[in-house]
Order: C-alpha cells, then sequence, then structure tokens
C-alpha cells in the first residue's frame, strides 16, 4: 500500500507513468529513515521515483534549483516538487535498478570519478559555503571529536583549508558522495540524492569514492589519476583538496549526528566512534 502523501503529487505521478488511477501503480519501497522515505512507482514499463524528505532532506528542491538544473549536472530530472507537513515531496526520473554499492565494479568506480569531474568542472556564481572558520566552529562543537584531536584540526587543517580558498574557486560539493547514490541504467551512470549539496573547494567527495573503492578491494591511484586526466586539474592540487576534503566530509557527518541524524536515524550514534577514528587517522596521515 502506498502511503497517504502520494497523493501529493498523483497527478504528475500518473503523467509520467500513464496510468489511470495510483490504485494501477505498483509501489516498490526503497528507503524509509527518519527524515527520507523513498517509492519507485511504476506501470508497466515506465516508472519514476518519489522521495519524501524532511529536516536536512529538504534542501533537494534548493539543489536542483541552484546547482542541478542550471548547470546541466549529472543527476535525476526534476519532474514535479511540491511541500507539504515540513517536507519536501520529489518526483524524479528513474535512472536506473542498480548502484554502485549493489554492483562495486572497478568500472563502476571509473565511471564515477568521470561523473564527479564533471560536476567539478561546471563555474559557479558565489563564493564557499565551507571555510576554515565554519570548520573550525563544528570541531570545537562536537564533543566526541575531544580536545586534543580537535586542536589538531583546528592547527593544520583549518589553514590548509583556507590556502585551497585562495588557489581554486569554490566548486558544487555533492556532499554524500558514496557508491548507494551512485546509479546505473547499464549504460550510463548519474548521481541522486543532492540535498546536501553545498559550494566549496575541497574535494570530499573523491575522498569518499575512494575509500569507499578501497573498502571493496580497488585501488586508488587509478580513481584518482582517471579524476585528474578528465579534469585537467594539478596533481598536487587534487591531492590535498581530497585531504582537506576527507576531513571535512567527517567532520560535518559527525555534527550532522549529534544535531540532527541520532534523532532521525538512531542508529547513527553507532557511527560516531569510527568516524572519530578516522578523523584521527586522516590527521595523523596529514603532511
Amino acid at each position: 500500500m502506498l502511503p497517504g502523501w502520494i497523493d501529493e503529487v498523483g497527478e504528475p505521478v500518473l503523467a509520467a507513468t500513464q496510468a489511470s488511477t495510483l490504485r494501477e501503480v505498483k509501489g516498490d519501497l526503497l528507503r524509509e529513515w527518519g527524515s527520507s522515505e523513498v517509492w519507485r512507482l511504476s506501470y508497466g514499463l515506465r516508472s519514476v521515483i518519489v522521495k519524501r524528505g524532511s529536516d536536512a532532506q529538504t534542501g533537494e528542491a534548493a539543489a536542483y534549483e541552484r546547482f542541478v538544473v542550471p548547470l546541466g549536472l549529472p543527476a535525476p530530472k526534476l519532474i514535479h516538487h511540491a511541500a507539504a507537513d515540513n517536507a519536501v515531496l520529489l518526483v524524479l526520473a528513474d535512472v536506473g535498478r542498480a548502484n554502485l554499492e549493489q554492483e562495486p565494479l572497478a568500472e563502476g568506480f571509473l565511471a564515477s570519478a568521470g561523473i564527479l569531474a564533471s560536476i567539478r568542472s561546471q563555474p559557479v556564481q558565489g563564493e564557499s559555503e565551507f571555510t576554515g572558520e565554519d570548520l573550525a566552529e563544528l570541531v570545537s562543537r562536537v564533543d566526541a571529536i575531544g580536545p586534543d584531536l580537535a586542536a589538531k584540526v583546528i592547527a593544520t587543517v583549518v589553514p590548509a583549508l583556507d590556502r585551497l580558498h585562495h588557489e581554486t574557486p569554490a566548486a558544487v560539493v555533492h556532499g554524500d558522495f558514496v557508491p548507494k547514490n551512485l546509479v546505473t541504467d547499464g549504460h550510463r551512470w548519474t548521481a541522486v540524492d543532492w540535498p546536501l549539496a553545498y559550494l566549496a573547494p575541497h574535494l570530499s567527495d573523491l575522498y569518499t569514492l575512494v575509500r569507499d573503492a578501497v573498502a571493496v578491494g580497488h585501488e586508488a591511484g587509478p580513481i584518482v589519476a582517471y579524476y585528474i586526466e578528465l579534469s585537467g586539474a594539478d596533481e598536487d592540487l587534487v591531492r590535498r583538496q581530497v585531504a582537506v576534503g576527507g576531513i571535512c566530509f567527517i567532520v560535518r557527518a559527525l555534527a550532522w549526528i549529534v544535531t540532527e541524524g541520532q534523532r532521525v536515524v538512531p542508529s547513527s550514534k553507532d557511527w560516531i566512534g569510527s568516524l572519530v577514528a578516522e578523523l584521527d587517522e586522516q590527521v595523523g596521515e596529514w603532511r
């Protein structure tokens, strides 16, 4: 049975699937968290993705308006969006049924590096939305990081992030560039789930892509090299962007858990220890 909120987007769903009524539509629940519910609705061979997002997930419609649509980024087409009950409802094109988490092949990671190079190559208007000052503020606010590790981040990574702001322009950061959000239809790869997108000069997206590739047994080198080849970026700059970006990603993830995650995804509290250990490792490798 479909949830009642889908009635709010019934008209665009019927137009996209060409079903006569929602009773004819088959619904498959793809994800259900406290702040996000995602369904695939299909009628015959036609299907769409319908999402309901609250809290931080409400930012996806704005991300489409600011970045995805005007820059032509490799994301699902936004068919319709609406606001209802402190949430955002989205109807999106269905871009495939397999993601990189389900099929973690080397070719998929390389294709995703290509997607990222395309995203980062688009010039954008606006200033960075995550500066060294922002990083320092988050680090000091997350008690789990601890004073010693926080002091190391502030002393070493904050100046490095500020330096990046002088060396390279801010570009779009997807914010959750991980295998579950990289989808293929068998021919083309697409980045989905954009509510956390923002502007910054670091490369946290390449950090998460490489980290997850290594976790399933792939080498980091070819992925980074392919990104550098396609983007035409300086190798030293990219490696510093990735190093800084990884720490930014971890700190932002920890801040989300302590401010929102534990409420909407209770199990997220179990991620804190491993994220702090990852942060400690990355700071320890800092050059």
